[in-house]
């Protein structure tokens, strides 16, 4: 099955316009980028170059006479796993300054840790967008529905969505449940264990894993990187730099507490959700369908806080996500802050209507997010 992304669309226009600014594709491994690239690839009839070879990374070399060959050979250059090479950032400035030629480059984002002060000088110099797992609206928009089924498609594909998450292979799949729970066990020990632990010479796969199941048992819940690390016997800093970077990797998306300069609103810690729940489920074992389980209602926040992060990268929205608890125990799931100061509060609720809590201290528009308006809710708030 061959998905049309959100990206697409973005990438057309790219290779349309004017523009020779890099352009970045940022994302976890198996989300597409790579098949994105195959498929430019043919349609542009020019190789793409895998930096996770050495002999392809040897190709770029800052010299005039190596890119000199590469501008001559090829219209448009595809790089995939840039992250790979920190020194590529020094190559594509030339590229773009000195010969002129579109460049799509997919990776991790951590390439602006990696390459350091070389990418800082790249600012300008680069558009940048994502590809993540599927989007609902992206599994919508590839999914013939007749009108009067669409109810018992979002219905399907919020339950099916919980339970196997949407990374693309795992949802294309057309085999029986044991096989996706086995490709999602994959993925989890190959890619997002096993390719972090490499990336960043980290010297403990076990604790990794341990820290990620923690989180994974407490979705909805703020999460005390103390208690995380007192419980794992670690320490705290450890801990923190492990989160930090399932952050930057796509594994885990923060949803920080709204502040004010009202002195009832409290929270330092931050709730943290992951970018798939095929992948939390594998974490804690546990794939029976949502109504048979007591992390029912945390399953369903989840789902609900990474569709609306989907959306907001996909489509470039210029908002701010948080939640907002007061000390009286009083909480709004989800604020929505526009960069006009306007606020969207949400209430995320898996069964059922909910009321309006009138406690957010600011002016604000609210809505409630359950299982019956989920798909029409989620682009609406942003």
């Amino acid at each position: 099955m061959i998905f049309k992304r959100a990206i697409d669309t973005q990438v057309e226009d790219y290779l349309k316009g004017a523009s020779y600014k890099t352009f970045f594709i940022w994302g976890p491994r198996r989300s597409g980028k790579t098949t994105l690239l195959e498929k430019l690839s043919k349609e542009l009839r020019v190789p793409f170059f895998d930096f996770d070879l050495q002999t392809d990374k040897e190709l770029f070399l800052p010299r005039q006479e190596a890119l000199e060959k590469l501008v001559a050979a090829h219209k448009v250059i595809l790089i995939d796993e840039v992250q790979n090479y920190p020194g590529a950032t020094v190559v594509l400035k030339l590229l773009q300054g000195k010969f002129k030629v579109k460049v799509i480059a997919t990776g991790s984002s951590e390439l602006r840790q990696k390459a350091g002060e070389d990418f800082d000088t790249m600012a300008g110099r680069f558009h940048e967008t994502y590809c993540l797992p599927f989007s609902i609206q992206e599994i919508a928009d590839n999914t013939p529905v007749l009108s009067y089924g669409q109810e018992q498609f979002s219905q399907d594909l919020l339950k099916r969505l919980q339970i196997f998450g949407a990374y693309p292979e795992v949802y294309v799949q057309e085999t029986e449940d044991q096989a996706k729970i086995e490709l999602l066990e994959k993925i989890l020990n190959t890619y997002v264990l096993k390719d972090v632990i490499n990336i960043y010479d980290l010297k403990n796969e076990k604790l990794a894993k341990d820290i990620l199941t923690k989180i994974a048992l407490q979705l909805g819940s703020e999460v005390s990187v103390r208690e995380i690390a007192t419980s794992l016997g670690a320490n705290k800093d450890t801990v923190s730099n492990y989160i930090e970077i399932f952050i930057k990797n796509y594994i885990l998306i923060p949803l920080p507490s709204f502040k004010t300069n009202i002195r009832k609103a409290v929270s330092e810690n931050r709730k943290l959700y992951f970018y798939d729940l095929g992948i939390r489920n594998a974490l804690v074992k546990d794939f029976r369908e949502s109504r048979l389980r007591p992390d029912q209602g945390g399953l369903f926040e989840n789902f609900i806080i990474l569709e609306i992060e989907k959306q907001r990268k996909n489509t470039g929205a210029k908002r701010n996500l948080y939640f907002y608890r007061e000390y009286g125990g009083k909480e709004i799931d989800l604020v929505i802050e526009d960069y006009m100061k306007r606020y969207t509060c949400v209430e995320i609720k898996s069964q059922g209507q909910g009321g309006h809590r009138d406690i957010f201290p600011l002016s604000n528009t609210f809505t409630t997010i359950d299982g019956s308006n989920y798909s029409k809710k989620i682009l609406q708030v942003l």
